[in-house]
């Protein structure tokens, strides 16, 4: 082999080398800033006190909020304080962009509402993106990385960051059913025998879904306007989440598959299909 391509060769392993190095310590770094937003979320939720959920709490509830309680929860169920569910789906990022493979972590409370989403998404073979998403306290933060290193989104504090965020955490409440109930600061109104209003307020944010409730009694579709953001600005744009094969996890019944779209004039862009690998729960015993 002549000298030039051993030469080559030698640098090529080296550059290489040194990437994956690189990667490694990003990633490392990664988890360890993501394990530090998890902290801040949990320290959030008083660790004091046990709540059941009993009968009595859907007294005046529109009748399809009424009967999905009564079919998702038990008399007795202690409610959820926090929630760690696992994901694996699909993402992509335009009507006619691929889906890449993604899985993801997310961490919830219920009182405040909050939640931490860490994900990892495949968009090409050898490249990863993490994409962490956050709401704690009435604060959003987005931020993503290629690779554990360089940064591709970083948004954080926004007050339409923050209202797309809690929008967020109501279309993903029905994982965590308690933190629906009337006592977690949500309120229903009654629009038809099969779908009501849903509205939760924190910090000083308002965000209100439509709800639509199958004839057994789930939810399965939620929709509304939702802040979409466009080169920084958050554009109201109608969404909708659908959920669906619902299954029993510690007591309660939870959707184990959906996916959510946009509704953009050019069509609607559904980029978010997941399945729920794990759920787990700490509750209020």
């Amino acid at each position: 082999m002549k000298p030039w391509i051993k030469g080559a060769a030698a640098g090529v392993g080296a550059l290489l080398g040194g990437v994956i190095v690189a990667t490694a310590f990003g990633s490392i770094a990664w988890s360890r800033a993501t394990s530090r937003t998890v902290e801040r979320l949990t320290t959030s939720t008083p660790r004091a006190g046990a709540e059941i959920f009993s009968p009595e709490q859907l007294e005046g509830l529109p009748a399809p909020v009424a009967r999905y309680f009564g079919l998702v929860l038990t008399p007795g169920q202690p409610l959820i304080r926090s929630a760690r569910i696992e994901h694996e789906g699909e993402f992509r990022t335009g009507l006619d962009a691929p889906w890449n493979p993604f899985h993801s972590v997310q961490h919830f409370t219920a009182d405040p509402p909050g939640f931490v989403w860490d994900a990892s998404i495949r968009m090409a073979p050898l490249m990863n993106v993490r994409v962490r998403d956050s709401y704690i306290g009435g604060s959003a933060g987005m931020r993503g990385v290629v690779a554990g290193l360089v940064p591709v989104v970083d948004q954080q504090g926004t007050p339409d960051l923050a209202a797309g965020a809690l929008h967020r955490y109501l279309a993903e409440a029905v994982w965590l059913p308690t933190a629906l109930l009337p006592s977690q600061h949500v309120v229903w109104e009654a629009v038809d025998d099969s779908t009501a209003l849903v509205t939760l307020s924190d910090s000083g944010i308002t965000v209100t879904w439509t709800v639509h409730f199958s004839a057994a009694g789930e939810i399965v579709r939620v929709e509304g306007e939702r802040l979409r953001d466009v080169d920084g600005v958050g554009v109201p744009t109608p969404f909708v989440g659908h959920h669906r094969s619902y299954a029993e996890v510690e007591g309660m019944r939870i959707p184990m598959e959906g996916e959510v779209a946009w509704i953009l004039p050019e069509g609607q862009l559904t980029y978010w299909r997941r399945r729920i690998a794990k759920a787990e729960y700490e509750l209020m015993r």
